[in-house]
């Protein structure tokens, strides 16, 4: 079955009379999971290199003074794969699907049927959430395993940290690609988010290490509250004010992404 063929069956199941939202969404993204799967390049950022990056992050530890921040070797890097497993599997994932399948004219045809916007959005960003919630919990089984790493204090933050991420990541994706050209550019544009991300988001480096100034400025980065929340949630030490902050934070930045799609997305191709 060609990808061409794929997008046809996608848009008679989507487009069938009768169906329910959650159904027409479900056709879509099995349709989006077959040409995902086809798409090797894809397919490998988001699923090898959040598995490599964290050996990194692990070497890169044996130079800090964890126990100043309080953290240990499992503390850094379980927050930082979840963070990588969001830039690569979903967001970066993303922006590519989105600007492909524009420039395909898939979703002006998708349009012409029963599916509404955010039902297209939401079917074709299926695929790589639920591929980015995977990987997140085979990598907290794996820091478990392997870096003797406890059970979660607060798991009730560590999971409102990961679900806030998941969607702020696709919300942001999108935003990407309402500014991205074509399918080239599209493996460009999500570099700068993704690098200021990495740096300044507590990944590499927690945020209890840098300058008080500097973590001030890097505490409202998209990402951050997603590590900070995921970290609070193993450690225990994150008070009742600083989780709120988290979440107000991201909040915001699904907010603000939301309304940037609802303005600037484009359904046909940039000419």
């Amino acid at each position: 079955m060609s990808a061409t063929t794929t997008r046809q069956s996608a848009a008679r199941a989507t487009n069938t009379p009768g169906t329910t939202p959650l159904g027409r969404m479900a056709a879509l993204a099995r349709a989006e999971l077959t040409l995902l799967g086809r798409t090797k390049g894809t397919l490998f950022a988001s699923l090898f290199v959040p598995l490599v990056l964290p050996v990194s992050v692990w070497s890169a530890s044996k130079e800090m003074d964890l126990a100043e921040a309080g953290l240990t070797t499992g503390t850094l890097v379980l927050p930082a794969a979840i963070g990588f497993s969001l830039l690569f599997a979903v967001y970066t994932a993303l922006v590519g699907v989105f600007v492909v399948r524009r420039e395909e004219l898939v979703l002006k045809r998708l349009r012409t049927g029963e599916l509404r916007d955010v039902e297209i959005l939401s079917g074709s960003a299926m695929p790589a959430v639920l591929s980015g919630l995977l990987q997140c919990l085979l990598l907290a089984v794996g820091c478990f395993v392997l870096l003797d790493l406890s059970a979660p204090s607060a798991p009730h933050l560590a999971v409102l940290g990961l679900l806030l991420g998941l969607v702020m990541s696709a919300a942001l994706a999108a935003v990407t690609a309402s500014f991205t050209r074509t399918g080239e550019s599209a493996q460009v544009t999500p570099l700068p988010f993704t690098m200021v991300s990495m740096l300044g988001s507590g990944m590499f480096v927690p945020l209890e290490l840098f300058p008080d100034q500097l973590a001030s400025v890097c505490e409202l980065l998209p990402l951050t509250p997603v590590v900070t929340l995921v970290r609070g949630g193993w450690t225990g030490d994150l008070s009742a004010y600083e989780a709120l902050g988290a979440v107000a934070t991201a909040v915001a930045w699904t907010v603000v992404a939301v309304f940037a799609v609802r303005r600037w997305f484009r359904w046909e191709p940039r000419h």
